[in-house]
């Protein structure tokens, strides 16, 4: 039987791990970086060509972002154990986008929220209702996914959104979700659900300060547009 091909197999100087330490890491193509983490081809591919049809077959490396344990298993030559490793590192990208260096992040305009959102969200293939919440000094203390689909009254309900910001103290929260067509215009029902959330925050004491919709690369503020 094959030997799974691994990056040993590799002729030393197309080794990715040797040419970071020797010439450095911006050298590296996605793949090699990739390749250095997964570490292992499959039978019939080397490390690298697998790493490169990963990242080819998902729409580069923003699309790794959005793939599910199952999407990976899917793919010819990945296992569990290589998709929970492809999990795991889109799971720290994530976490390092939302928090930017680990010091706190301040929310003061619109915009703030956005870029706080918008490499992830930008590229999701579903409708994601996503809750930023906030101190009384506007600094975020949390973001939570509540709800996955169309944003509709029937789904989205006050209890799911504020749940979470009442557990942390929230003293206010900013909602911000997704349109995968890329056109971040408001439909009628994404105003019906914001003033149906605005209500609620003001009974619960927590202020909804601003929907935000976002779009491939763009943004609109119901708050900015007068809607809020």
């Amino acid at each position: 039987m094959k030997e799974t091909l691994k990056i040993m197999d590799l002729p030393t100087n197309e080794r990715p791990r040797e040419r970071l330490l020797r010439y450095g890491v911006e050298t590296l193509s996605n793949s090699e970086l990739l390749a250095i983490i997964l570490r292992s081809g499959s039978k019939k591919e080397n490390i690298l060509n697998l790493s490169s049809r990963i990242i080819k077959e998902n729409g580069g490396l923003n699309g790794l972002l959005n793939c599910t344990a199952d999407d990976f298993i899917n793919l010819h030559g990945i296992g569990k154990a290589k998709a929970a490793q492809l999990i795991a590192l889109a799971e720290i990208s994530k976490r390092i986008k939302s928090y930017k260096d680990g010091n706190e992040y301040k929310i003061v305009n619109p915009n703030d929220a956005a870029e706080l959102v918008m490499k992830e969200m930008r590229y999701l293939r579903q409708e994601y209702l996503r809750v930023i919440m906030l101190n009384t000094k506007n600094i975020v203390i949390c973001i939570k996914d509540v709800s996955v689909g169309s944003l509709n009254s029937s789904i989205v309900h006050p209890r799911e959104v504020f749940c979470d910001a009442i557990r942390k103290s929230s003293a206010s929260i900013i909602i911000c979700h997704n349109h995968p067509s890329g056109d971040p215009a408001p439909s009628n029902e994404d105003i019906n659900v914001t003033h149906r959330l605005k209500e609620c925050g003001k009974l619960l004491g927590i202020d909804l300060l601003d929907h935000i919709i976002i779009g491939n690369g763009t943004y609109i503020s119901l708050k900015q547009k007068g809607i809020l």
